[in-house]
C-alpha cells in the first residue's frame, strides 16, 4: 500500500468509525433528554467515553487496513507458495491458537463465565477450550483450501456434531459454547485469519479466492461451539461416573 493509498483511506476509515458511534451518541442523548435525566457530569463522562471509543475504533480499523490485512495475505500466499502441505496445516494450527488467545472478546467471556459460575468454571479452562477448537478448525480450513474441499463438506458435519453434542453436553457448557462461537470470530479472526485464507488461496494460483479463501470465518465461528461442548460432555460424563461411585 502506497503513501497515497494510506492517505486516501484515512477519510473512509474515519467515516466508518463515525457511522458506528454516532447512532449510539444520538440514542444516548435522546434517552438522556426523555428518560435518564443524568447529571451533567455523568452525561459528559459517557459522551467522552463514546468519543474515546470512536477514536479507538478509528485507530483499530486504520491499523487493520494498513497492516493486518496485507500482513495476513502475505503470510498466506508465502505459505502455499513455498511450504509443503503439512507445514501449511501446522502453521494454520499455530495461527488459530495464538489468534484466539489474543482475541479480547474471548477473555471477556471467560471472565464473565468465571464470575457467573462463582469460580466453578475457571476462565483458563474456557480460554483453553476455545483456543484449541479455533486452532483445529483453522488448520482444517487451510487444508480445505489446499485440497479443494467444498465448504459444505466441512460445515455440515460440524453443525451435525453440534446437534449431537446438545444432547451429550452439560447444560452450563452448552450455553457457554453458543456465546463462544460469537466471541471467537472477533476482530482478529475476521481480519488477520481471513486475510491469511485469501492469501493462501491466491498463492495456489488456480484457486478462486471467493470460493476457496472465504468461509474460514464460518469455521472459526463453529469451532468453539464444538470444542466447548466436547468439554461439557466430558464434564457431564465424569459427574455421572462420580455419582455412580457414591
Amino acid at each position: 500500500m502506497t503513501g497515497t493509498d494510506i492517505l486516501s483511506s484515512l477519510g473512509t476509515t474515519a467515516a466508518d468509525a463515525l457511522l458506528a458511534v454516532v447512532p449510539l451518541v444520538v440514542l444516548f442523548l435522546l434517552f438522556q433528554r426523555f428518560f435518564l435525566k443524568l447529571s451533567r457530569r455523568a452525561a459528559a463522562r459517557i459522551v467522552l467515553g463514546l468519543v474515546i471509543a470512536a477514536v479507538g475504533l478509528f485507530l483499530f480499523l486504520f491499523g487493520v487496513l494498513i497492516a493486518y490485512i496485507p500482513f495476513g495475505r502475505a503470510i498466506g500466499e508465502a505459505l502455499t507458495t513455498n511450504a509443503s502441505d503439512w507445514l501449511v496445516i501446522l502453521f494454520g494450527l499455530l495461527l488459530g491458537l495464538f489468534t484466539a488467545f489474543g482475541e479480547p472478546a474471548v477473555r471477556i467471556l471467560a471472565d464473565q463465565v468465571e464470575d457467573a459460575s462463582a469460580g466453578a468454571i475457571r476462565k483458563s479452562v474456557v480460554i483453553a477450550a476455545i483456543c484449541v477448537g479455533v486452532a483445529v478448525f483453522v488448520a482444517i480450513g487451510l487444508a480445505r483450501i489446499l485440497y479443494g474441499v467444498p465448504l459444505i463438506y466441512v460445515l455440515a458435519p460440524s453443525y451435525g456434531a453440534v446437534i449431537v453434542l446438545l444432547w451429550l453436553s452439560d447444560r452450563d457448557f452448552t450455553a457457554i459454547a453458543v456465546d463462544a462461537g460469537g466471541v471467537a470470530s472477533g476482530p482478529l479472526a475476521n481480519t488477520f485469519l481471513l486475510a491469511v485464507a485469501l492469501g493462501a488461496s491466491a498463492g495456489l494460483g488456480d484457486a478462486d479466492p471467493v470460493v476457496s479463501g472465504l468461509g474460514l470465518a464460518a469455521l472459526i465461528a463453529v469451532a468453539p461451539i464444538v470444542s466447548v461442548m466436547v468439554l461439557g460432555a466430558i464434564v457431564r460424563r465424569k459427574q455421572r461416573q462420580g455419582g455412580q461411585r457414591e
